[in-house]
């Protein structure tokens, strides 16, 4: 796995270069926001580690403009503890986050899962339809009306984990377990989030979804029949 990490602290930088080399992972470096697009333009990575404050500009806007031209997964880093920072870089696009100070064995487990959803898994049914909705598991594509819908890949992994077990209620815990592999927290607003952009590729009218829909104390449901 080739990775870049964009991040203006050295020691971190060195830290993950090491930690990560060691874990057989190929890490390339850079300290700044015209760095890393730079590199994201001339090579091919498998993940992008991308701090969220740079001393040339908002690693929030950099994940916005690497969402336009590229579904590369996204770990995003914040010193910040503020949850409307997070909120805002699922919403860009970004696949997970990670506060500092981390451990490095965490960064590497969330680094494995996001670029795990990212590739189609050996002997996964090709495609589940539901009515005018398909997920192409082979491809990791959502298809509305046979058209293309954009989603991250942790976006279809959700998806794909509602669809699987549609017709049952799932709460965030069961969510999370299913797409990260590891008992979380069960108060996490990041399923909301990504919940609500799933919601803005799939339904006719997200404000009244009738494909992912909310059970009120319970979590989520992905209905089994469908328009």
């Amino acid at each position: 796995m080739k990775v870049l990490v964009i991040d203006d602290d050295p020691r971190l930088g060195a830290m993950l270069r090491s930690y990560l080399g060691g874990h057989g992972l190929e890490v390339e470096l850079r300290h700044d926001a015209a760095g890393g697009q730079v590199a994201l333009a001339a090579g091919a990575y498998d993940a992008l580690i991308l701090d969220l404050m740079l001393p040339d500009g908002d690693g929030l806007e950099v994940c916005r403009q690497v969402r336009t031209r590229s579904e590369i997964p996204i770990l995003m880093l914040t010193a910040r503890g503020e949850e409307t920072d997070r909120v805002v870089g699922l919403e860009l696009g970004a696949d997970d986050y990670l506060p500092k100070p981390f451990s490095p064995r965490e960064l590497l487990a969330r680094l494995r899962a996001i670029t795990r959803r990212s590739r189609p898994g050996p002997g996964a049914p090709e495609v589940l339809r539901f009515g005018r909705l398909e997920l192409d598991l082979g491809a990791r594509e959502v298809r509305l009306d046979g058209e293309p819908r954009s989603l991250t890949s942790h976006q279809f992994a959700i998806l794909e984990a509602l669809a699987r077990r549609a017709g049952r209620v799932q709460t965030r815990e069961q969510i999370m377990e299913a797409v990260r592999g590891e008992d979380l927290e069960a108060f996490d607003r990041s399923i909301d989030v990504h919940v609500s952009r799933i919601r803005a590729a799939i339904e006719d009218d997200p404000r009244q979804p009738r494909r992912l829909l909310t059970v009120r104390g319970l979590g989520y449901l992905f209905a089994r029949s469908q328009p």
